[in-house]
């Protein structure tokens, strides 16, 4: 499928990722709705900062993923539906499990139901490499057990099941992708990559962060929105849950390290408590095995760790009015 002229609807468009696939879609010459969660302040995230030349390619519109007459109304007339919208911090399932399951489960189901019915080309449903846990063996594969360790991962399973069934039940062209840890410009502070950046970038001599002996396989935004890309254009991806990674491992405490070589300041880790998962509920290892995508699409990605760092850093520096250090952001 070639999305050129295609009419795309992204759910969660004016989020991290989801606003990266928007621009990216636009660029290609999609014909793009972006479906914006209503708010009082006619808000649209991340889509208030695109240039004017790329906003004014864009139909917004602006609906709830929760109520099912408003995500049937953003579907109809659409060939291709990305659905990204979910509630993602981890640490605020802790105190809203129910939230999360409203949103992630029940939207997600609402999200299908409405593609089912106007009979949509093709969806791109977005899991998480949450969904694993701990990993049991490395690096991961799409075979790997599913592990609920928190009530955002639990519910981002639900959701991946209710894609599965909607595929099985209904034949439905959904492909689920499963990106590990995506991080870049625009990334909530909330997150490690940024939140270990704006600390220091804000003058800060000591630096506030949970365990740093868990791993992680980051991975550079544009690679991930690539991978949405190639996952939505294969006719081979239909039916297939599918990792996006970088096949590469590294521990939060050699992140830290390698973060602060880049940036050239003599910065102390302190542990905050407060930062520090639930004992059975920390991700200990995340290592993605990422054969699959490479066997079913073109796609690989492009950017180091180092260079994918050096660009969130620029951005950052840029950009700290979005950042409150004192704070940790749940």
């Amino acid at each position: 499928m070639d999305l050129k002229g295609k009419k795309v609807l992204i759910t969660g468009s004016e989020g991290f990722i989801g606003s990266h696939l928007t621009e990216r879609l636009v660029e290609i010459g999609a014909d793009v709705t972006a479906l914006v969660q209503y708010n009082s302040f006619n808000s649209w995230g991340w889509i208030d900062t695109f240039d004017e030349n790329v906003k004014k390619e864009i139909n917004v519109y602006t609906g709830d993923i929760r109520e099912y007459d408003s995500i049937s109304k953003a579907v109809k007339g659409q060939d291709v539906v990305f659905h990204l919208a979910a509630l993602i911090a981890i640490p605020y399932s802790y105190q809203s499990p129910m939230a999360y399951v409203r949103t992630n489960v029940e939207g997600t189901a609402n999200v299908l139901q409405a593609c089912r019915e106007c009979e949509v080309e093709k969806i791109v449903h977005t899991s998480t490499s949450e969904t694993y846990g701990t990993a049991l063996y490395v690096p991961i594969d799409e075979n790997h057990p599913l592990q609920g360790q928190s009530p955002y991962s639990a519910s981002k399973i639900g959701a991946d099941k209710i894609a599965e069934s909607f595929y099985r039940s209904f034949n439905m062209p959904i492909s689920t992708i499963r990106p590990f840890n995506t991080y870049g410009p625009r990334q909530s502070a909330r997150a490690v990559i940024p939140t270990i950046i704006s600390q220091i970038l804000s003058g800060k001599k000591e630096i506030k962060l949970g365990s740093l002996t868990p791993t992680r396989d980051f991975n550079y935004v544009k690679d991930t929105v690539e991978a949405f890309i190639k996952i939505a254009e294969s006719e081979k991806t239909i039916g297939q849950v599918i990792n996006v990674g970088s096949n590469y491992e590294i521990s939060i405490g050699d992140l830290v390290k390698k973060i602060i070589d880049i940036i050239g300041e003599d910065i102390k880790i302190v542990t905050d408590e407060k930062r520090i998962r639930p004992q059975k509920s920390e991700v200990n290892r995340l290592w993605a095995d990422n054969t699959k995508i490479k066997e079913l699409t073109d796609w690989t990605p492009k950017y180091t760790l180092d260079e994918g760092l050096s660009e969130t850093i620029k951005w950052i520096r840029d950009n700290m009015k979005y950042f409150k250090t004192d704070i940790y952001n749940v």
